[in-house]
């Protein structure tokens, strides 16, 4: 894995975004903003799962002052996602918001950037310039690639914002195509030493849209790049959360809760693999602590892995071995291996 490019820190709210902070994971609300308490329902679930910041949308300016009462019910940074019209950031930033997402394609005119840019200047809130792949700026280049003029948004927004000695900026360049926005952060990550939120945008179900995701985000965390996370999915956006984290975990990026190493399934197992498996990961959603769980089906990989996490079991015919960190502690009888299982994780 390569050195994790070093980038500016900024502050949204309570939370440090780049330089040596971890990855931040987070997410956005689905609901209708102007409804403060479905959306602080939502926000609430998703600080029940470590979401670290959290996005809402604000189609008006109902939303816009909605966003007072919604600071007042939840614990976690706020930001605003303001398309086309400018004055909604303006109201966003007046009712208290920790951050801005303003979409270079669809606001341009430069006047109204500059009266945005003041107003975050002012609070010290920050602004992420959020390019997408689908509502770029009308005069592109047909001559460069999608993902050069993506970075040719951003790098114009960019100089606009620091002309206005503004430099709480963070970066992102999203795209459906996975190899598009690779290339983009690529090769914006040379130019610009501000933090950058990473994420593959319209991914789809989680089915699909996970895979895709993490294509795209792993790749670009292997390579360094990347502050910030979120991984777009048509589902409640708390699946984005439990997502993100598996990515950062599955890289050694975080220790977030706890990991579980399961078999596949053969012709070799003797006992249903999948549903004792199902059932743990299921138990596990209670547990917090990082710590490494393994359900292993047969007597090829079942003990050496078993024996390498912190507790584990490897089934056999009708009973299975318990091991915690490494020592065979006891044998279960099949009708008790969820439960003890879980029991020893309890105690460790």
């Amino acid at each position: 894995m390569n050195t994790r490019r070093v980038s500016k820190p900024i502050q949204i709210g309570k939370v440090t975004v780049g330089g040596d902070a971890p990855i931040i994971v987070q997410s956005m609300t689905n609901t209708d903003t102007r409804d403060v308490m479905s959306t602080i329902r939502q926000i609430k679930e998703l600080e029940d799962c470590d979401c670290e910041l959290v996005r809402v949308a604000v189609p008006d300016s109902q939303a816009a002052q909605a966003i007072a009462a919604i600071k007042k019910g939840i614990s976690i940074p706020l930001i605003a996602d303001i398309h086309f019209d400018y004055r909604l950031a303006l109201a966003a930033l007046k009712a208290g918001v920790d951050g801005l997402r303003l979409n270079p394609g669809n606001i341009s005119d430069p006047a109204k950037v500059k009266a945005v840019v003041q107003a975050a200047k002012e609070r010290g809130v920050p602004i992420r310039i959020g390019v997408n792949a689908g509502s770029l700026p009308k005069k592109v280049d047909p001559a460069l690639s999608t993902a050069k003029n993506m970075v040719e948004a951003a790098l114009e927004q960019i100089r606009l914002l620091e002309s206005l000695d503004f430099d709480l900026i963070k970066v992102s360049l999203k795209a459906f195509d996975v190899p598009t926005t690779i290339e983009a952060y690529q090769d914006i990550a040379q130019k610009i030493p501000y933090p950058l939120h990473i994420g593959i945008t319209e991914a789809g179900t989680p089915r699909t849209g996970i895979i895709r995701s993490t294509a795209g985000i792993s790749t670009l965390l292997y390579l360094g790049i990347g502050d910030t996370i979120r991984v777009s999915l048509t589902s409640h956006p708390r699946e984005e959360v439990f997502a993100g984290y598996e990515i950062l975990k599955s890289l050694n990026l975080r220790q977030h809760g706890p990991v579980l190493v399961s078999c596949p399934s053969c012709g070799r197992t003797e006992v249903d693999i999948i549903k004792i498996a199902e059932a743990v990961e299921k138990e596990l959603l209670n547990v917090t602590k990082p710590i490494k769980v393994a359900v292993m089906g047969c007597v090829v990989n079942g003990p050496g892995e078993a024996s390498d996490a912190d507790v584990g079991i490897a089934c056999g015919k009708g009973k299975a071995i318990l091991f915690k960190k490494g020592e065979k502690i006891g044998v279960i009888e099949e009708k008790d291996f969820v439960r003890v299982l879980m029991e020893e994780v309890e105690r460790f």
